[in-house]
């Protein structure tokens, strides 16, 4: 096949981590005979030192026109550092998601045997977890009305929901469900918001067309308990964007580390591959970032954009290889020894 990967590499450690993760699927492409065209374009803080624009239209352009976009990561401490900055990188994550149409963040969350004893939480506690959470990412309170009154002494954001934006992620929550255990949590805070009482209304009047799957509702606060005492108890969890933002960070730790947990934004118009770590700046150039979250990326990316499913399995075997074996940058490699980045990413390719 022929395929047509856009590149947003991104700030931080972005541009290392993506570079492993191209170095895997050059080595899928020999191995399973695909030809890959990749056209690489700006974003985030290094897009606005270049043209002022986070998200500018020429990046909007490669993307509609790729098969898929891999994404490293934004956000740089200069604009972190800045409450007043008008202008930043995470504008244009929020941009590129409402023009592209990413109104789905699928983060599985899973744990590796080689690694279960990383985790922050007990080995009993975690066994077996394997879940999703889907997480809406075009609507709620970051994309409502906000400012500032009162001489700026009053700050607001709004959050507003349509019946239509939960419906359509609800609906991937029902069929991905479907495909697993039939099990499907919604999560929303209806004893004390409206939007929350309206996702789950939407969902009850969805369930009947879905008479197999068992739903469930329960409040983010006690989800976010859960996910620390019994993660092994959920299997599809659907929710608003920011219950999401907060429950998919809390969640990706369960590993053992940030570094390792894939993510897919799905969308109107293509689809987005990203790891669900951040820019991470203080580690920016010293070759000790941990690329499998991207490589894994790149899996779900062969798996679910190009329905290529021996090469998705080939990279997620190769990646299970190196932790087994200790091949592993120093977040995860304890007293053993530590590998860099591009070690790591030689090595997988090789292997592939």
């Amino acid at each position: 096949m022929k395929l047509n990967i856009a590149l947003l590499a991104g700030d931080g450690i972005g541009p290392e981590v993506v570079n492993q993760a191209v170095k895997v699927i050059d080595a899928i492409a020999v191995k399973f005979n695909h030809e890959i065209n990749y056209t690489s374009a700006l974003t985030g803080a290094c897009a606005i030192d270049d043209c002022g624009e986070p998200y500018p239209d020429s990046t909007h352009e490669v993307c509609l026109a790729a098969d898929a976009v891999l994404f490293g990561a934004i956000g740089h401490p200069k604009y972190d550092n800045d409450p007043k900055a008008t202008v930043r990188p995470e504008q244009g994550l929020l941009k590129m998601r409402q023009k592209l149409g990413l109104f789905a963040n699928v983060r599985p969350t899973f744990t590796f045997p080689s690694l279960i004893d990383n985790s922050p939480l007990k080995r009993e506690r975690i066994e077996g977890t394997d879940l999703i959470i889907l997480r809406e990412l075009t609507g709620g309170i970051y994309f409502g009305e906000r400012g500032r009154k009162d001489g700026g002494d009053t700050a607001f954001d709004t959050c507003t929901y349509t019946r239509a934006e939960i419906q359509r992620l609800a609906k991937m929550g029902f069929e991905i469900a479907m495909t697993r255990s039939k099990k499907l949590c919604c999560v929303d805070k209806a004893n004390v918001l409206e939007t929350s009482r309206l996702w789950r209304e939407t969902v009850q009047d969805m369930e009947k067309d879905y008479p197999e799957v068992t739903v469930s509702y329960e409040f983010v606060d006690a989800v976010a308990m859960r996910l620390v005492q019994w993660p092994n108890s959920y299997d599809v969890l659907i929710t608003e964007n920011l219950f999401g933002d907060i429950l998919t960070d809390e969640a990706s730790v369960i590993s053992g580390s940030m570094g390792l947990m894939p993510s897919a934004s799905k969308g109107l118009h293509t689809s987005l591959y990203e790891p669900i770590h951040g820019s991470y700046p203080q580690a920016t150039g010293k070759d000790i970032a941990n690329p499998l979250a991207t490589v894994l990326s790149a899996a779900m990316m062969f798996e679910d954009a190009f329905g290529l499913q021996a090469e998705a399995d080939a990279i997620r075997e190769v990646v299970n290889k190196s932790l087994a074996e200790g091949i592993v940058t120093e977040d995860l490699s304890g007293k053993n020894k530590a590998y860099g980045t591009n070690a790591v990413g030689d090595w997988l390719a090789k292997n592939i």
